[in-house]
């Protein structure tokens, strides 16, 4: 008897097709998937061209001699900051606002047209020149979300000097470490940003990273933006609104090749030596651009579009900065926080500007479930009409609310899989062709591969589930861990020789679309059966009781693992003595007794990292009764006290 390397539990029969009037205007459109099918490598080509100037043309579109190290366009040469904002003002759409930037105080907004962000970008593309920073130079950028993050990372494209954003929430070591590693010589910071309300120090967390080691950087460049106190060593820090605005707005441009380095992003909760994920120009450029355009539907005449990622992110390279811009998008930026000053606050945005395409992630979206309906209908959300999703799987109930209560029950879906690594979105309906259903990612982009596979690297048939690989190169794929090749092959490519192994788990349904199951690590084998957090966590949401689940697998001498999961309710069913029976039983009837857990611990909050993501392993160390671990990365280290606090009466 075999199993499946994951178990396919839950269905879903829902399905919402495109409107009529949506499709008639839809930017991607069925062709894309049989031009694509039909020549592939022809199909990116014909991607490069439209979506891309290039100053050299190429005339290799993939060199895939020597896998995995892949090379697209490699003899075409290109510049990325042209590309965003040059040629847009060259053809005259120079007034355009390019950024709605919505500080965290509420007075505090600037609209900045590509004609002001071309002067910024090549007043600090000079600065940067004067401070002795050339091509393969690295540049490490650590920003709060104003524009002149923006500003830094297309300065940085300009000259051909790789970036390295560091999320402003990392600490002092984690900064310095990715300095050491990428080997940067000048940091771009802020004396600090707004955070809930305060200013939050980031000059400090500079400094200290500096003393740490950080021995390459020569110099410092800070953008005053709370007005705090700094520390400050002559010679080495300099403001920006001296040395930058100082500097001519004009700067001739180079053009670089398609294969040098645009940037260098560190992946999230590693530990030991940094993982620096190096990303090119020319295939980046085309993916992020080609993917933004069609997934997004764009309209750059009159669509407002918003991200709510940060620029730290992955997400803020390429659907913040490389592809909206790449695209003449105008967009809003907002500093702060959802709940800042009021929890209506991302709604009261939406209406002031008139967003239409709404791109979040589904830890938000739960966040919003949870402050409950009431708050988003006091807005006037009608300008919306098309939403996205990004970061982790979706649980269906947290997509209809997305639709119902924000989409007014017409705005498309587009639930996209992607990876720091992939560099642009690889999994997503098309808002214009597919019939999407609550849940799900839907297929492979045209111009994608992908594949299910199971414990010996078989394909999976429809109704089955295993591990998500991509099967073909891609031109975003990430070229190699930053400064280790070898690193590179053993982490993405060893587990099933040829092909990209994502770390994520997925099933087919019946219909062959793809269901994102999490990072395999996340997999419980409870008596032999491999069960995805996602669909357990998913059943208890799908409960009107519960706004928010989380679900590990502990030791368990009987089962192997044993369920355990952590649910906040929502207020009406906090007085309810049976809920854990209630939600116990409701698990076994939507996915089966085999996923009923063993444990339902009732708790007020979860522990999330600043960009939301629920760190499991805490969860894991307080169902096994261990110590719990580093809590550094969390937004509120305090979550994890109240947990362990509150299970003291067990839970079950």
């Amino acid at each position: 008897m075999t199993h499946d390397a994951l178990e396919n539990l839950s269905h879903e029969d829902r399905s919402f097709p495109p409107s009529a009037e949506f499709a008639a205007q839809a930017n991607g459109t069925a062709e894309l998937y049989a031009a694509a099918k039909a020549d592939r490598l022809g199909f990116w080509a014909e991607q490069a061209e439209k979506f891309v100037s290039w100053d050299t043309p190429f005339t290799e579109v993939l060199d895939w001699s020597n896998p995995p190290f892949a090379r697209w366009f490699g003899d075409g040469e290109l510049n990325l900051a042209y590309n965003c904002v040059d040629r847009h003002v060259e053809a005259g759409y120079g007034d355009q606002v390019a950024i709605h930037w919505v500080g965290e105080p509420a007075d505090d907004t600037r609209a900045i047209t590509y004609a002001d962000l071309q002067a910024d970008v090549n007043r600090l593309a000079n600065a940067l020149t004067e401070l002795g920073v050339g091509k393969g130079d690295v540049v490490a950028i650590y920003l709060p979300m104003i524009p002149e993050a923006v500003a830094a990372m297309l300065a940085c494209a300009r000259l051909g000097a790789p970036h390295s954003v560091v999320f402003g929430g990392f600490s002092a070591e984690a900064l310095r470490s990715r300095i050491d590693d990428a080997q940067a010589k000048v940091v771009i910071t802020a004396d600090g940003g707004y955070r809930r309300g305060k200013p939050s120090a980031l000059k400090p967390i500079v400094d200290e990273a500096l003393e740490l080691g950080a021995e390459t950087i020569q110099s410092v460049i800070v953008v005053q933006r709370t007005g705090q106190d700094v520390g400050w060593v002559e010679g080495r820090d300099h403001w920006w609104h001296e040395l930058v605005a100082s500097q001519s707005p004009e700067h001739a441009y180079t053009p670089h090749n398609a294969e040098d380095t645009l940037f260098i992003l560190y992946t999230s909760g590693t530990t030991g030596k940094p993982k620096g994920i190096k990303h090119t120009s020319g295939g980046y450029l085309t993916q992020a651009a080609y993917t933004f355009n069609n997934v997004f539907d764009i309209k750059p005449d009159t669509d407002v579009y918003w991200c709510t990622a940060d620029v730290g992110w992955v997400t803020g390279h390429s659907y913040i900065v490389y592809g909206p811009l790449a695209n003449r998008a105008t967009q809003v930026m907002y500093e702060g926080t959802p709940d800042t000053p009021h929890k209506g606050r991302l709604w009261e945005i939406v209406q002031e500007y008139g967003v239409t395409i709404l791109y979040t992630a589904p830890t938000l979206i739960r966040t919003m479930m949870k402050w409950g309906r009431e708050i988003p209908a006091g807005y006037d959300l009608s300008s919306l009409r098309l939403l996205g999703s990004v970061g982790e799987p979706i649980n269906p109930e947290a997509w209809m609310w997305y639709r119902k209560v924000i989409g007014g029950d017409r705005c498309p879906i587009v639930d996209t899989w992607w990876q720091t690594e992939t560099g642009a979105i690889m999994i997503s309906p098309l808002p214009g062709v597919t019939a999407t259903k609550p849940g799900s990612a839907q297929v492979a982009l045209p111009g994608i591969a992908v594949d299910v596979l199971d414990d010996q690297g078989v394909a999976v048939p429809d109704g089955h589930g295993g591990y998500l690989v991509l099967t073909e190169p891609w031109p975003a794929m990430l070229r190699s861990i930053w400064g280790d090749d070898q690193r590179f092959v053993d982490t993405y490519w060893a587990r099933f020789p040829g092909q990209y192994f994502a770390g994520d788990g997925a099933k087919k349904d019946e219909d062959g679309d793809l269901w994102l199951l999490g990072r395999v690590d996340d997999v419980m084998n409870v008596s032999g059966h491999r069960i995805s957090t996602t669909e357990v966590e998913s059943a208890l949401v799908s409960h009107e009781a519960v706004a928010e689940a989380a679900v590990v697998g502990a030791a368990d001498e009987m089962t192997g693992q044993g369920i355990v999961a952590f649910v906040i309710l929502r207020s009406h069913a906090a007085a309810d003595p049976d809920i854990v029976t209630h939600l116990r039983n409701h698990v076994a009837k939507e996915i089966g007794p085999i996923a009923k857990p063993r444990q339902i611990l009732v708790v007020a909050e979860l522990p999330k990292t600043r960009s939301g993501k629920i760190m499991r392993r805490l969860l894991r160390d307080v169902a096994e009764n261990r110590e719990v671990g580093d809590v550094s990365t969390l937004a509120d280290s305090s979550v994890m006290d109240f947990i362990k606090t509150g299970l003291s009466g067990g839970g079950e």
